[in-house]
């Protein structure tokens, strides 16, 4: 691990972007030098990410300082160098960096140099550039990829999949994504989809190795003809490096959830392969699979997991962390106190389980439906004998028995390994749900389910992600999905984390329940040294934007507001950048009123033309009374492209002619008029 690192003479290391108790890494003195140089010994040099002295004080001179004497010996300086060689050198002379730390850093530096010869060879052989991804090489990346790969778990007689006779559906898109299954730092800094580079992804890995087996395609999972099993590729569908993937919820993402469920319900066997960088909570899928493999970024050599698959070679890798159950059990380590993962520090299946060698029907997994109405509970067999009644079970809700809770207990129709609870009291949104058996009624063949106790049972509630309840607040760190943001600890009323290092196009998406009907005031909590636009979407059907401007300072706070009506219900709210460089705090949603008036008579008739358009646009419409409004175009991502008015409306028709500038690229476009109450669109295209 990395203390071996160590140990071996490594000779440097990076700091992270990331904080540790609210404290940025890059300034952190205990654990860059006391812990690492001083305690374990590390006698290389500690480099900073790409600006990450920056992120360590607003104040460029003093986070220099801080950077420097927390034990920072190598910095990467990406622009406005000549400003940190001024300010250093200032440090030195001023006294608060020593001529020691100096000494330090410089030692340490030259030491890896002289070690690697660098002044005696500072260039590569170039004579070897030829070598670089030859069949040598890929044959070594393919050994990598099937050696680290760990079968977390199967049921009997799933694995190997057969070289001859089966027909064999390979769903999800991650399949056929040879950028998304190598990761970031491929090519470019964040990598990224698609066939960016020469190698073989997963699905071509599976059609080389079929023999006579069948293999078919479908990232969707839509399929009319007859399946012996399914390979569904899930995980991380976009690359990222560093902060562009920093996430609060390491949750599967729903759509891979409803694919897995989807084929398994149609009664087909479903092995899942995962495509991540990190452990991701499997939750709700997971008694919906029958085989679950974590692929991490297997890079250019899709075959190796193939390889596997088929059984040339057996699973052998094996866990380097602690794998968690829910989120609530991030972050999770060996020595924990109460230390219960799904999976432990150092599992790995090391053989397909099969039948023939099974002694006892186990326990898989289990989880709640999204509704808490039934828990499901899938074995590693087919059932053949289920004698048990309701009391052989014990449900426990937060540690607690909770008595006469199971309905009934049935077969699911489409898979006989798998038991339905209909309970009479549905389980409620992040309770704790356990379940335990008496044993020795439940059996394959003549393997018997012995006792268990207090299994643990995935609450899918909710779809496993916090629902806020409006009115109310919705703190911006509570997010169930997001696109390129980061978290870091705020400094404002009630303290928390905040959201920043956002940029034009970044996102977070939050699962709100509107209670009360009507015209809603919403408050967000923003700060930053620019203005620009917020834009807040409500299942991509309604939406509003904020305006906000410089507050002067990165936890300098204020609140800038908006309004939008909405219906009772349930909602998918997403918070979109329009503009780079700002924080968010919260959203505060206030009931402002519950008359309908202006949502029903408002503005109608819309009529734009020529369409398509060249040179000048008219734009025609009724409105029901004077009002205040914003006439903007906006692509078809939302983003606002030109404001082309602001001001009153008249009652009754209005028309405006509005010029197109020549240099937006053609294609479509949508003319956005915006009210007191709603927005109202008309597309337009533009030759």
């Amino acid at each position: 691990g990395y203390t071996d690192a160590i140990d071996a003479g490594v000779g440097s290391i990076m700091a992270s972007y990331n904080s540790w108790n609210g404290e940025k890494l890059h300034g952190h003195e205990y654990l860059l030098t006391d812990v690492l140089k001083n305690e374990l010994g590390f006698e290389g040099f500690i480099i900073s990410d790409w600006k990450g002295v920056d992120q360590v004080d607003e104040n460029y001179r003093t986070a220099i300082k801080r950077g420097i004497n927390a034990g920072i010996d190598m910095v990467m300086v990406p622009d406005r160098y000549e400003v940190f060689i001024s300010h250093l050198i200032s440090l030195v002379e001023d006294g608060e960096v020593s001529g020691d730390r100096i000494d330090d850093a410089v030692r340490r530096i030259l030491k890896q140099k002289l070690l690697l010869n660098l002044f005696e060879e500072p260039f590569a052989d170039p004579s070897l550039a030829s070598s670089v991804g030859s069949p040598a090489h890929r044959d070594v990346a393919r050994q990598a990829v099937r050696e680290s790969m760990v079968l977390l778990n199967a049921k009997n007689d799933v694995l190997p999949l057969q070289k001859d006779g089966q027909t064999i559906m390979v769903a999800g898109t991650l399949a056929a994504d040879l950028g998304a299954q190598c990761g970031g730092w491929t090519i470019t800094w964040q990598g990224s989809n698609g066939d960016i580079t020469t190698g073989t992804d997963i699905l071509t890995g599976i059609e080389n190795m079929a023999g006579n087996s069948e293999v078919i395609y479908s990232p969707n999972g839509d399929h009319n003809g007859p399946v012996d099993v399914a390979v569904v590729v899930v995980g991380e569908k976009t690359p990222y490096a560093e902060g562009a993937g920093d996430r609060t919820s390491l949750n599967l993402e729903e759509a891979d959830i409803n694919l897995m469920k989807r084929l398994k319900e149609a009664g087909i066997p479903t092995v899942a392969v995962l495509v991540s960088g990190r452990p991701i909570v499997l939750g709700e899928m997971l008694p919906y699979t029958d085989a679950m493999i974590a692929a991490w970024y297997p890079g250019t050599e899709g075959e190796g997991i193939a390889e596997v698959l088929f059984g040339d070679y057996q699973p052998t890798g094996q866990l380097t962390h602690s794998w968690p159950r829910e989120m609530a059990q991030v972050p999770i380590n060996v020595g924990d106190e109460d230390y219960s993962p799904l999976f432990e520090y150092r599992h790995g299946l090391q053989a397909f389980p099969s039948a023939a060698s099974a002694e006892k029907l186990l326990p898989f997994a289990a989880a709640t439906s999204q509704d808490g109405s039934t828990i499901v509970l899938a074995l590693s067999d087919n059932i053949t004998a289920m004698n048990a009644v309701n009391s052989d079970f014990e449900v426990r809700i937060d540690g607690v028995v909770s008595p006469d809770v199971i309905s009934t207990i049935s077969l699911a129709g489409f898979d006989e390994s798998i038991l339905v609870f209909s309970l009479n009291t549905a389980i409620r949104q992040q309770e704790a749900v356990t379940l335990s058996y008496s044993g020795g009624n439940i059996a394959s063949s003549d393997l018997i389910l012995e006792g268990m106790n207090d299994f643990f049972v995935y609450n899918a509630v909710g779809g496993g992600a916090i629902t806020h309840l409006i009115p109310g607040r919705v703190e911006a760190e509570d997010f169930f999905e997001m696109n390129g943001i980061q978290t870091e600890p705020c400094t404002d009323v009630g303290g928390g984390l905040n959201v920043g290092y956002i940029e034009g196009g970044d996102w977070m998406k939050y699962r709100v329940q509107i209670t009360q009907p009507g015209q809603y005031q919403v408050v967000s909590r923003i700060s930053g040294y620019a203005g620009g636009t917020l834009l807040l979407k409500f299942d991509d059907a309604l939406q509003t934007e904020v305006d906000y401007t410089s507050t002067n300072g990165w936890q300098n706070w204020r609140d800038f507001t908006t309004s939008i009506y909405l219906e009772e219900g349930f909602y998918t709210m997403q918070a979109q950048a329009q503009s780079d460089a700002f924080n968010i705090n919260y959203f505060d949603f206030a009931l402002a009123s519950t008359s309908t008036r202006d949502q029903h008579s408002g503005i109608q008739d819309i009529k734009a033309y020529p369409n398509p358009v060249e040179d000048v646009l008219v734009l025609e419409f009724s409105s029901t009374h004077s009002r205040e409004a914003q006439i903007r175009l906006i692509d078809p991502s939302g983003k606002r492209v030109q404001e082309l008015y602001r001001g009153r409306l008249n009652t009754g028709r209005n028309s405006f002619t509005f010029p197109i500038n020549a240099n937006w690229p053609g294609g479509v476009y949508f003319i956005e008029v915006k009210d007191e109450v709603k927005r109202y669109f008309e597309k337009v295209v533009k030759k």
